[in-house]
């Protein structure tokens, strides 16, 4: 018998909107959070190169665990004996998992097509560890993610390539939903709040079909994502396919674009009528010496920073702006030391959280349009 969520656990309330963009509170029963917001990625059970620590104090509390990777390392049975994610990560903020599907079918396509296989069944693939072969299924996936137990949940997805052919999207979306049938009727906890998942690739009509389809199990969905974009197709026909969907569903559940992460890509997506997102740009070009700021990107590495003693970001007040310098970092970046790592990713992280807050903010004072002006004034400036 298929499954819901409680709706005791869980709840969105839409606070204000401004056009089509919602500020928004989200309950679930680690703690409330507010949208829009951008979540971690913490793909192993950890963000990198930072601690549950310093990501609580900058302000997160919700992050995202990855099925595929989990399942591989530590395991499942791991999991389950610590008593779930929660407890085994100790993070007691919110968690989102995804399926997997994306790592499955992306990872594989690394390795040659010859490593994946779909059917009706599910995914057959080889693991990128050691090769492994594995079956996911749609029960498989639910089985999974109820032992991870995860405050909200993705259902397996198939998940085409950029450019595909109308004939393989429509294929996908059509196995999608069948799929999210599969994963409802395997469903046994009401403490995880599940979203379905609209695909349709690059073509409006299938993406209102996906909408349409996926709306038809409303009653057993907290929220809407949408997949497969950010895959190599151009920002406007990613912004274009957010508005088809986003006109669809319903204005009350939340909706999740999912694997956007770019600022600019967040902010025309909340303009469009997203409340979530997840992304692994800020913590890993954190990694390459890219710093996010007010006034654009900056490469920390540059020789031009050798004697800049300012801030990263003169209008950020997070750990890394208010006690370093530039030229430390770079210092610290070009000689390859760890804690360059963990201060960049402390800022990038802070700059994102400060970036919701601000959209936020703007969409509760009815100023949207005119704060969205004026950043983008700023980031695009590149005046360092």
């Amino acid at each position: 018998m298929a499954v819901s969520y409680d709706p005791k656990l869980f709840e969105f309330k839409i606070v204000a909107s401004d056009g089509n963009a919602r500020a928004g509170i989200l309950k679930t029963p680690h703690g409330e959070i507010e949208t829009p917001v951008y979540m971690p990625v913490g793909t192993l059970g950890t963000v990198k190169a930072v601690t549950h620590r310093e990501v609580e104090e900058i302000g997160y509390n919700i992050i995202l665990g990855n099925t595929y990777h989990l399942y591989l390392r530590p395991g499942l049975e791991v999991i389950r004996e610590a008593g779930g994610l929660h407890k085994f990560i100790s993070w007691k903020g919110a968690i989102l998992t995804d399926s997997g599907g994306f790592q499955v079918f992306s990872l594989a396509r690394k390795k040659g097509q010859a490593s994946v296989e779909v059917t009706e069944e599910g995914v057959i693939f080889r693991d990128h560890l050691a090769g492994d072969l594995h079956l996911f299924t749609p029960e498989f996936v639910a089985y999974a993610e109820e032992v991870i137990g995860a405050d909200i949940i993705m259902p397996l997805d198939v998940v085409v390539p950029y450019p595909t052919s109308y004939e393989n999207a429509n294929e996908a979306l059509n196995r999608t939903i069948r799929w999210l049938k599969r994963f409802i009727d395997a469903r046994t906890r009401q403490d995880q709040a599940l979203f379905g998942i609209v695909q349709g690739a690059f073509w409006k009509d299938l993406r209102r079909e996906s909408a349409l389809k996926t709306l038809e199990y409303d009653q057993y969905l907290f929220g809407y994502a949408i997949g497969g974009l950010s895959v190599g197709e151009t920002a406007e026909i990613m912004y274009e396919m957010t508005e088809v969907v986003t006109d669809l569903l319903p204005w009350n559940k939340p909706r999740y674009l999912m694997g956007v992460g770019k600022p600019e890509n967040i902010v025309e997506s909340v303009e469009r009528g997203i409340d979530m997102f997840d992304c692994v740009f800020p913590t890993r070009v954190a990694r390459t010496g890219t710093l996010y700021t007010t006034y654009g990107k900056l490469n920390i590495g540059n020789k031009r920073f050798a004697k800049d003693f300012s801030p990263p970001d003169p209008e950020c007040d997070c750990y890394t702006c208010r006690n370093y310098s530039r030229a430390y970092l770079r210092h610290l970046f070009n000689v390859d030391e760890i804690t360059a790592y963990i201060l960049n990713t402390i800022h990038n992280l802070s700059f994102y959280k400060r970036l919701m807050k601000q959209m936020r903010e703007a969409i509760i004072r009815g100023e949207f349009q005119k704060w969205k002006k004026s950043f983008y004034e700023k980031y695009f400036s590149q005046k360092f």
